[in-house]
């Protein structure tokens, strides 16, 4: 039959709305199916899920509402003129996560191993731009093979545009981002600048070069996990926040987190009916602090006694054990924690631990989140290593980051306070709004025996007994400067409280500083010591 004869025929038996629309449900059969059958079932034998069921997992069912499904790549070299698929590797649209609206992409490994071209980068800019537009996060799951090496330089564009997105997006939506497998070269610098990193034990990895160029140019053997994994990322890295053990557990935790955020800049964070008591003492609180002030304590129990229910969602929990940071609920309203661990390090302030604090606390003041801090911290790390590797700029990002901060800030010195970082960490004179400090509250330069040392070296020297003077002299020392009655007087502790009633003074803090106004100066932006 020739083409004038096709035509005619068609012409003069058109497709019914009936057969219009079995073709579209079987185009729409073929979209589904990504890379086909055969992909899927090596995607499941890998451990992992395919694109449109992570989604859904991760949307409340029936809500997901895809867009670009028969969006194809526009390249014809090296073949792929003749190798096209529906959706071009990855699946995009907008659902609802216990029913708020959220933004979605999910990249598909079946199809060109979930490669980004010009048009798959397209479809994630749009619902980039509809949740600016919005004003609702954006959920990325990511699993991806890199660059479309066929596509050239336009992939390498195609790349900057995300960035562009999620740079602006930055501190207007939340933006999360799940390592569902591969993500290598540039498709690191998307997650990287977004607020959340989830990564999955053993199927995911992340790396700027492989082992294969690092082998190259290093002549460094190491596997992928190694460089690049889960676990080096949580712990050694700090490029991740959250590790999960499956995709099943790493979707959930993404939702948990979800409810503990607004949709964007201008709202607050979503508030519960609480089932715990505003009011309720915790009488453990009075005791969990050790009688020997060089003795460690767990203050996850500290704020696992304070919060709704003894719930906290902990954040980055693997890296820099030495401070915690994490979400949690005070009388239904979602609070920042940021705490000093003292069982590791003593709690100190290092490098990692002012990062890792820092973008935290920036987080909750981007997205109106109040944020709480415990303190029990002896001060700076000291030695060649920290000094050489920049603790002075590493620690002025923490100073910057809370004085910077115009949320409601709320502090309880539990323990140690001394020197510097007894000022870092959210003190009255960076704009802290109420400063609490149990009875057993250090506040000082330094500890007694260390300011004794100091203070009173000559002394100690021509005394006879000089180790027993010394120890009169630290008591001495003790009594008078290491408590929190003299920052009190000065109006620097806002009141000295029981340790049991914690979480009252706290919930009665938050009540009253829902409506705080304060601002910063008028500028483009700061410029935070990177």
């Amino acid at each position: 039959m020739t083409t004038s004869e096709r035509s005619s025929q068609e012409t003069s038996h058109p497709k019914g709305t009936q057969e219009k629309l079995a073709e579209l449900h079987d185009i729409k059969a073929a979209a589904r199916l990504g890379g086909g059958q055969k992909r899927i079932e090596t995607q499941h034998k890998k451990g992992k899920l395919t694109a449109r069921e992570r989604l859904d997992l991760l949307l409340d069912p029936g809500t997901f509402n895809e867009l670009d499904m028969f969006v194809t790549h526009r390249s014809s070299d090296f073949g792929l003129d003749e190798q096209k698929f529906l959706g071009d590797g990855v699946v995009t649209g907008y659902g609802q996560i216990e029913g708020r609206l959220v933004y979605v992409f999910s990249q598909d490994f079946t199809v060109f191993g979930g490669s980004l071209s010009e048009a798959h980068a397209e479809k994630i800019c749009k619902v980039m731009d509809l949740a600016m537009k919005n004003g609702a996060p954006v959920i990325g799951l990511n699993d991806s093979g890199g660059a479309r090496i066929q596509e050239g330089v336009v992939s390498l564009g195609a790349y900057a545009d995300i960035f562009l997105r999620n740079t602006l997006a930055s501190g207007v939506i939340p933006q999360i981002s799940a390592i569902m497998g591969p993500c290598a070269g540039g498709a690191v610098y998307s997650p990287a600048i977004t607020d959340f990193i989830f990564m999955v034990e053993k199927t995911s990895y992340m790396f700027v070069t492989g082992p294969n160029v690092v082998k190259s140019v290093t002549h460094e053997d190491v596997t992928f996990e190694d460089l690049g994994g889960a676990r080096v990322h949580n712990t050694t890295s700090g490029v991740a926040h959250f590790a999960c053990s499956d995709e099943p557990d790493c979707i959930r935790m993404i939702r948990q987190l979800m409810s503990y955020l607004p949709a964007n800049n201008m709202e607050d964070p979503p508030r519960i009916q609480p089932a715990d008591s505003p009011t309720r003492s915790e009488e453990a609180l009075d005791s969990i602090i050790p009688d020997n002030p060089n003795k460690p304590y767990d203050m996850k129990a500290v704020i696992q006694h304070v919060v709704d229910d003894g719930e906290f969602f902990e954040v980055q929990e693997h890296f820099a054990l030495n401070i915690i940071v994490g979400f949690s609920r005070l009388n239904g309203r979602p609070v920042g924690i940021v705490a000093q661990q003292p069982r590791a390090l003593a709690g100190v302030l290092d490098i990692n631990a002012s990062d890792k604090a820092a973008r935290f606390v920036r987080f909750c003041d981007c997205f109106n989140i109040p944020i709480i801090t415990f303190v029990d911290v002896p001060g700076f790390l000291p030695g060649t290593d920290q000094e050489l590797n920049g603790i002075i700029r590493h620690g002025a990002k923490l100073l910057y980051a809370y004085c910077e901060a115009t949320v409601p800030k709320i502090t309880v010195i539990t323990r140690k306070a001394y020197g510097g970082a007894y000022d870092v960490m959210s003190s009255k004179h960076v704009r802290a709004d109420i400063n609490y400090a149990w009875p057993t509250a250090e506040i000082a330069v330094m500890g007694a025996e260390a300011a004794v040392n100091i203070l009173f070296k000559d002394e100690i020297e021509k005394a006879e007994d000089s180790e027993q003077r010394r120890k009169e002299l630290i008591a001495e020392y003790t009594a008078k400067f290491n408590n929190p009655y003299i920052a009190a007087s000065r109006g620097y502790i806002d009141e000295i409280i029981e340790p049991r009633n914690t979480r009252h003074k706290l919930i009665n803090a938050l009540e009253m500083l829902k409506n705080k106004r304060d601002s910063n100066p008028p500028k483009k932006h700061g410029n935070i010591p990177l």
